[in-house]
């Protein structure tokens, strides 16, 4: 890679010269990033728009769902902002099936274009080719050329701590939820058949004894009326369907899910490793009570989320875990339950992702020329129009706007027999997720007024401190993952065993004995340096 750098000479008289030089160590990069800053690209226009002061051309790697958009560039949205920025992009899509392996092709061979879009970069891939020089670290950038996302860093640090990798350099724009947007941050909880509470005479359960308690008179309760003792306690598609929803009951995973394993132990303040706390073994017990006694559908370990849909349209379970059962069965007779209180006094709901959704959603490779002009061009994105035109369209054509200044997509894409995101799809490209972005409930119509409200119950349980993933140098990554893959295996196997009544818990010292010997102490070492780097990050 080469860098251009204008140098004044001394004498006024003397004219300005272009001198290219070859990049040099990581260290001189660092300290000549303000002067390339300075040095901005003449076509640019630093503010306003057009972006650029001549047509420019570029080309994104893109990914997309199966069922979303099958060409980008014929869409409304990417015409229209090429005409407001004087940038045309060229969307390369690829289908997130066929994403990592497409990815890694483009990267060993070279081939790679101006930009990811949409790409689903992990950490330990920013790390990897932003060590090597292949992306574009964007610090002194974002300061200068990403005015609304860095508005976003500042207002919210942990995002900032989230995509700045160990070596200190940020190499990625981000998708990122609202904070309080619980209906999408919480994609997996818990919901009680109200209607059957009613008919049972039982209030709200708040205890896991009372949620024992109501899915032993659902097994034993005619409650459809149909004849038959078909009621199901407890539906989901795994174990972890009801694992991870009661986790919080004993005060696990306090961190939220990107962190599943490990969290902080309250009374010491360190780093825990949950799969072999004792309080995980109490969960266990209390699954393995439940299912025993036939309160766990018999099929959870082999159910699929299509045929988990279908029985749920029978409305057979007393409880559940999924999405919206509005949506996803038709089912309108369930409520979400407050974090139910555990033996020890916890009382939180866990199961919740931090605002930061994918650390590498967007990212500037070295092949591009105009790197300030690409950051301005997906800057737009974080700010209040860029958001409402990306996810709600054009005003008059998808939108209208309410006289108390509420957005609203227009009957034709509400009402329409393709559905909603279906009919999008020819004016905007987001349906499907991945895409880099500020995601808000003003916005974000998908998610209705009502599923956002269902959330209150679990407002008081939630996190009080919730974690973005960690990341790590290319060397942590490789010896972490060596360690975990048949740690992993080994927990998710001893766990269905335990709750199943296959391994007695007898056998639970022997168990914690295996995963010491599994180099569980090694693993924690390099999950707690990542810890210390993400708390000192500034």
């Amino acid at each position: 890679m080469k860098k251009t750098y204008i140098v004044t000479m001394l004498s006024a008289v003397l004219a300005l010269s272009m001198l290219t030089t070859a990049c040099g160590d990581a260290k001189d990069s660092e300290q000549n990033a303000s002067a390339e800053t300075k040095s901005a690209d003449p076509i640019l226009n630093e503010t306003g728009y057009p972006i650029v002061k001549e047509p420019l051309k570029m080309q994104f790697f893109t990914g997309r769902n199966s069922g979303g958009a099958t060409n980008f560039n014929e869409a409304m949205i990417w015409k229209e902002y090429a005409k407001k920025t004087g940038i045309d992009v060229d969307f390369q899509l690829v289908n997130f099936e066929n994403l990592s392996e497409k990815f890694n092709l483009a990267m060993s061979s070279g081939s790679y274009p101006d930009a990811f879009h949409t790409a689903r970069i992990t950490a330990a891939d920013l790390t990897k080719y932003g060590s090597q020089g292949l992306f574009i670290p964007l610090n002194d950038m974002i300061d200068k050329y990403a005015p609304n996302f860095k508005k976003l860093l500042d207002q919210y640090p942990s995002i900032k701590k989230g995509i700045t990798m160990p070596d200190g350099k940020i190499y990625s724009v981000p998708l990122v939820y609202e904070p309080d947007f619980l209906a999408i941050l919480i994609s997996q909880k818990m919901w009680i058949n109200k209607d059957w509470l009613t008919k049972l005479n039982m209030k709200m359960p708040a205890t896991l004894d009372e949620y024992y308690e109501y899915l032993k008179a659902v097994k034993n309760t005619d409650l459809n009326g149909n004849g038959k003792k078909d009621e199901i306690g407890f539906g989901g598609v795994g174990m972890g369907s009801i694992l991870e929803v009661l986790k919080g009951s004993l005060g696990l995973m306090n961190r939220g899910t990107n962190h599943r394993n490990v969290d902080v132990d309250p009374a010491t303040g360190k780093l825990r490793f949950i799969p072999t706390d004792d309080r995980y073994k109490e969960l266990l017990q209390y699954l393995n009570k439940l299912y025993s006694e036939g309160l766990i559908d018999k099929d959870i370990l082999t159910i699929k989320n299509p045929e988990f849909a279908a029985k749920g349209t029978q409305g057979i379970y007393g409880s559940l875990t999924t999405s919206f059962p509005e949506t996803v069965m038709g089912q309108k007779n369930y409520e979400i339950p407050p974090p139910l209180k555990g033996p020890h006094g916890d009382q939180m709901f866990t199961n919740i992702q931090n605002q930061l959704v994918q650390p590498g959603a967007f990212v500037i490779t070295d092949k591009n020329k105009h790197p300030e002009a690409t950051l301005r061009w997906i800057d737009y994105f974080f700010s209040e129009e860029g958001q409402k035109t990306f996810f709600m369209g054009f005003k008059d054509v998808t939108y209208t706007e309410t006289p108390d200044g509420k957005f609203e997509y227009k009957d034709e894409i509400l009402k329409n027999p393709s559905g909603m995101e279906q009919a999008l799809l020819k004016y905007v490209t987001w349906p499907g997720g991945s895409y880099p972005g500020y995601v808000t409930k003003k916005y974000f119509k998908s998610v209705t007024e009502k599923m956002n409200a269902q959330h209150k119950a679990l407002e008081p349980g939630l996190p009080k401190e919730n974690w973005p993933a960690f990341t790590y140098t290319v060397e942590e990554s490789e010896q972490m993952k060596a360690i975990w893959t048949d740690i992993n295996t080994y927990i998710d196997q001893s766990t269905v065993k335990f709750v199943t009544g296959v391994t007695p818990f007898s056998e639970w010292d022997s168990y914690v004995s295996t995963i010491k010997k599994m180099k569980i102490d090694e693993y924690i070492k390099f999950y707690q340096a990542a810890a210390d780097r993400y708390k000192n990050t500034k």
